[in-house]
């Protein structure tokens, strides 16, 4: 909403009265359109006062006559209104002819770098290698060889499948599709035995094809192997095939942690306080010069880019801290609570890797006393299907 505000003022805005019976249709109407409005004062019950970008005026007519309400135009705001004014001053002239120059030169360079991830998955990193691979904000558009940035960032990262970079523009858009690892297809064709891809014991184990070569109650590894992939005949000797089967195990997922007795928490007062800056590019002009009144407090940074058109950003930004004000308070905890804080974080942990519940046999627990606090150990049991494809290799 600031940077609409700000940019009203750019282009210009009008401060307008509306009078009649039909205000609150009038607002409706006008934001249902997308019309920015803002610095409404009610005068009376059917007088209101607001301002309106001069973009958007002919367009609020036009609701004002559909809602039988009176427009009046009070004042106009705005550079476009400052220009007219003083237009037979030669500085402001000048001003103008710089700032059309300065807009020309800006729009030779890079201001904005857009990353847009396929199905919103995470790239971590990606926007530091893509500066190192040489784009970066404040560049010129000439100098990006989109072709060399997109080989450097590939070569130097193996979970990216395909990365497009286009300009449009004072903004860069770069599209990136994350490559997934996939486990090695063996063909129906191709002789493999099956392995244990998890630690576990053994409580069933059938086999369509191939040779069972572990037994119900045997504890195995990863990489054990479960079913052969070949079988031997009395007269036939030995015939490789695609093992086939199913194998079922008890499997444990573990979690562990020290729950200390004695124990600092931390704590939002809901309590909060906002400074802005300007950046022009690398410059910054703080409007807040004073430190925080909160004596402990988190950080928040965000940024906001002005931009004239919807690809057309300019070196200026507006960032906002929010600092949001902690409380701390030292906690002390019996062993019976620390134990039971302990377990309970960690069975949210391990319920978290457990898809289906019901196929969890049995829960452990292991606690050891210590000085400091207690550590707790949960295990839990579960009855799963283990077993993966590997092929023979002669």
């Amino acid at each position: 909403m600031i940077i609409k505000i700000l940019l009203n003022y750019i282009i210009g805005y009008i401060r307008i009265s509306i009078e009649g019976y039909y205000i609150e249709r009038f607002i409706n109407i006008s934001r249902n359109n997308k019309i920015t409005i803002w610095n409404l004062r009610r005068d009376k019950n059917v007088k209101l006062e607001l301002n309106v970008g001069i973009k958007d005026l002919k367009k609020v007519a036009k609701i004002a006559k559909q809602t039988q309400c009176k427009l009046k135009i009070i004042k106009k705001r705005g550079i476009p209104f400052i220009f007219n004014k003083y237009k037979k001053r030669k500085i402001f002239l000048a001003f103008l002819i710089l700032l059309m120059l300065l807009l020309g030169i800006s729009s030779n360079f890079i201001w904005n770098i857009e990353i847009i991830e396929e199905n919103e998955e995470i790239v971590q990193e990606l926007e530091k290698d893509i500066q190192e691979a040489g784009l970066t904000i404040g560049k010129l558009k000439s100098k990006v060889n989109t072709k060399e940035i997109i080989n450097k960032v590939r070569l130097q990262r193996e979970d990216i499948a395909w990365m497009g970079i286009e300009l449009k523009g004072t903004n860069v858009i770069v599209k990136v599709v994350k490559s997934t690892s996939k486990p090695e297809i063996i063909d129906e064709e191709d002789y493999c035995s099956i392995v244990s891809d998890k630690q576990g014991i053994i409580t069933k184990i059938n086999a369509q094809n191939g040779t069972i070569v572990a037994k119900v109650g045997d504890t195995v590894n990863v990489g054990t192997t479960l079913i052969n992939g070949w079988m031997e005949g009395k007269y036939t000797g030995i015939r490789y095939v695609h093992a086939k089967g199913e194998i079922q195990a008890k499997v444990w997922y573990s979690e562990s942690m020290t729950i200390p007795y004695e124990a600092t928490e931390r704590s939002e007062t809901g309590k909060i306080e906002n400074k802005y800056k300007i950046k022009f590019n690398n410059f910054e002009i703080n409007f807040s010069k004073r430190l925080s009144k909160f004596e402990i407090y988190d950080t928040i940074y965000s940024e906001n880019k002005f931009k004239i058109f919807q690809d057309f950003y300019l070196p200026i930004s507006l960032v906002k801290t929010t600092n949001k004000e902690i409380i701390e308070e030292t906690k002390k905890y019996t062993p019976e609570e620390a134990m039971n804080i302990g377990i309970q974080k960690l069975q949210e942990k391990l319920d978290d890797q457990i898809e289906d519940k019901e196929k969890i046999v049995n829960k452990i627990i292991n606690k050891e006393e210590k000085e400091e606090g207690i550590e707790i150990n949960v295990i839990y049991e579960v009855l799963e299907n283990i077993g993966t494809n590997e092929k023979i290799v002669f």
